[in-house]
């Protein structure tokens, strides 16, 4: 009989298997490359293309989003149709210009209205605090994105589970690079990979989620959601209720990590972040001086913004008003180490 700590490839129960490979040289697709495409969108009023899609970026190394100095944002993903790379260029006389590589390119363009907020709807917002009136005063631009992608946002959600970002982001990082594809399109300088299929999260051994600082029960959780792959897809074509209900079917998704990806997946307006460490007392300081709230004053003080209450908490982080500190910072962790 194997021992307790016989080397193992997952706990997918697989078969062991060296682990894949990842041949920078290998080309993402066969044959001659393809064409980029083209498009170009104008928004329906204000709009800021850093603050949109800001909230796809994990961390500044993300390897599957990059932001440059001159407002270009590239993003690097898997669609329906296969992997595909986004360029879309900051307005230019109330245009918004997009390009588009790899075998999503076609898909990527067909979304990117919708990608940039288009189905969103600021004005259904009605501020009734005064510091939320200014900030959307000051970030007339902001409109809430939607991907129509679930796996993308779910698989770092979970990663950011009880764990500090930056330790959450090194684990992103490390994954991506060591086990997604190179991006289609002229990505080598910006070192852009689109993360992994299904399948080769699957295959990812248990020694090199420990060495990405991902503990037992993170990766668990990443593993039965890859499993059931295209069920938690369908969620991005719900309302947010059954979108919600459908991932936190899965063991070890509750309503942190369901919020934060909906929020970006299907543009949730009221998908509010419950169980974090730090929302509730920087709402409860922005709209009551009361910096100790908790999960269910942040709800009470919300209320008015039923149906928007994410927006509203976009806004408050955005205005600058934090909560005071009165202790130190959460510690990082490396399991790695052990």
């Amino acid at each position: 009989m194997a021992g307790r700590f016989a080397p193992r490839t997952a706990r997918s129960g697989l078969p062991r298997q060296a682990p894949p490979a990842v041949r920078e040289d290998v080309p993402v697709t066969s044959g001659p490359p393809r064409a980029p495409l083209t498009r170009e969108w104008t928004p329906p009023g204000p709009f800021d293309l850093r603050l949109v899609l800001g909230p796809l970026r994990r961390g500044a190394g993300d390897p599957t989003f990059r932001m440059l100095p001159d407002g270009t944002v590239w993003r690097a993903t898997r669609t329906p149709a296969g992997p595909g790379t986004l360029r879309v260029r900051a307005a230019v006389s109330g245009r918004v210009g997009a390009t588009a590589w790899g075998p999503g390119a076609e898909w990527l363009l067909d979304r990117l209205p919708e990608l940039l907020g288009d189905g969103d709807d600021p004005d259904a917002f009605a501020p009734r605090h005064r510091l939320l009136a200014l900030a959307r005063h000051h970030r007339p631009g902001l409109r809430l994105l939607r991907t129509g992608l679930v796996l993308e946002s779910l698989i770092p959600s979970i990663l950011e589970q009880k764990v500090t970002t930056t330790e959450a982001y090194r684990a992103w990082r490390l994954l991506v690079r060591r086990y997604g594809t190179p991006a289609p399109g002229p990505t080598a300088e910006l070192g852009l990979h689109v993360m992994p299929d299904p399948r080769t999260w699957a295959l990812v051994p248990s020694w090199e989620w420990h060495r990405a600082g991902v503990d037992a029960k993170r990766s668990d959780t990443v593993l039965r959601v890859v499993r059931v792959a295209h069920r938690m897809e369908e969620a991005a074509g719900m309302e947010f209720p059954e979108a919600k209900a459908r991932l936190e079917l899965v063991p070890g998704i509750g309503p942190w990590t369901s919020a934060e990806t909906l929020q970006r997946s299907n543009g949730a307006p009221d998908a509010v972040t419950t169980g974090d460490y730090h929302l509730p007392g920087i709402v409860g300081h922005a709209l009551a001086d009361e910096r100790n709230a908790d999960d269910t004053r942040m709800l009470e003080l919300l209320a008015p913004y039923a149906g928007q209450r994410h927006r509203a908490t976009r806004l408050i982080l955005l205005s600058g008003v934090g909560r005071p500190r009165r202790g130190p910072r959460m510690t990082p962790g490396d399991i790695a180490r052990l």
